[in-house]
């Protein structure tokens, strides 16, 4: 069996970690494996498969010989992604540095592999809260057009990485022994309240986590017509996202038909018996690859609505795993310049 030589830029993060972790049990089939990161985490040792990495300093020259190179976050694919692409490395990136590019393919296997096929040498992996969205809708599109689409998003604290982690640990301490907090990821106490703002406020009065959703889901279903409006909101969870979703499609979709729709898409676990209070929940999705999907009613409101609750783990499919099935697809379909 083939192998591929992997780097993996930011490797000492956790993103960088998971991606360790989602190769490994994948089995992807690696060859040479390169561990990079910045200057403070050069010399830490990695374990991945029995065998200890020394994380290396991220530079020009560090993708010479490399298949594939997997950049976990942050600017480090604007000043280095050229640089991998040169030396003949696909880059599948998990920043927002390169999505919204018209030239570059933003990919979510289970709905749009196709798109991987034009790469030129680059794939952007979408936003985490976005994957979730589109793999849950994906197989609803297809049989009756989606129309409209309203999210309001819960958000896991780890999706402001490590610091929001912290600081939920720390305030929850704090506020239950009555001592003052004093946030610092996040502009308001994380612990015990709801924050409904990620990212950057923009002038039409969106924050940019809620624009994203917008803008990828359009991209990612080639339909510039599909309304989409979107809250994101930060909740005092430590892992995986949840969704509350309500669309509107063009031809008539009942909840059964969506179901079993649901439960026969790849990626998609339906757990939906509100009766004996089944529904997808953080804890049940967190450190696994799915996507689940629960709560399937009809929005009364609307002749051909649909109401859904998506739950996801971010880390695992929102970034990791997605890029990881990426790279799959590359090698299943001879992708790999």
């Amino acid at each position: 069996m083939a192998s591929y030589n992997i780097a993996i830029v930011g490797a000492s993060g956790a993103v960088g970690h998971e991606f360790l972790k989602v190769l490994a049990e994948r089995d992807f089939p690696v060859g040479r494996l390169r561990l990079l990161a910045t200057e403070r985490s050069q010399g830490k040792r990695i374990n991945f498969r029995g065998r200890e990495y020394t994380v290396e300093k991220t530079t020009a020259d560090s993708f010479a010989g490399m298949d594939i190179a997997l950049f976990a976050g942050g600017s480090a694919s604007l000043e280095f992604g050229p640089a991998a692409m040169g030396a003949g490395a696909v880059v599948i990136d998990n920043s927002s540095n390169y999505r919204y590019q018209d030239d570059v393919p933003l990919v979510v296997p289970e709905v749009n592999p196709e798109d991987a096929r034009w790469h030129r040498g680059i794939i952007a992996n979408p936003n985490c809260s976005t994957i979730q969205l589109v793999v849950a809708l994906k197989p609803l599109h297809d049989a009756a057009r989606i129309k409209r689409v309203i999210c309001s998003t819960y958000q896991a604290v780890s999706g402001a990485g490590l610091p929001g982690l912290e600081e939920l640990r720390e305030q929850t301490g704090q506020v239950l022994n009555g001592e003052p907090v004093q946030p610092a990821a996040f502009k308001h106490q994380i612990a015990f309240n709801v924050i409904p703002q990620i990212d950057v406020l923009k002038d039409d009065g969106y924050y940019k986590e809620e624009l994203k959703m917008v803008w990828e889901t359009r991209k990612m279903f080639h339909d510039p017509e599909i309304r989409v409006a979107c809250t994101c909101v930060r909740v005092p969870v430590f892992r995986s996202h949840s969704e509350a979703v309500t669309i509107e499609t063009e031809r008539p979709l009942s909840p059964e038909a969506a179901r079993e729709l649901l439960a026969n898409a790849p990626g998609v676990v339906v757990v939906d018996d509100p009766a004996q209070f089944q529904y997808p929940m953080p804890i049940l999705s967190s450190d696994t690859d799915a996507v689940y999907v629960g709560r399937i009613r009809r929005d009364l409101s609307s002749d051909n609505g649909l109401m859904l609750w998506v739950v996801a783990d971010q880390i695992r499919k929102g970034a990791a795993t997605n890029a990881v099935q990426i790279a799959e697809l590359l090698v299943r379909e001879g992708l790999i310049r």
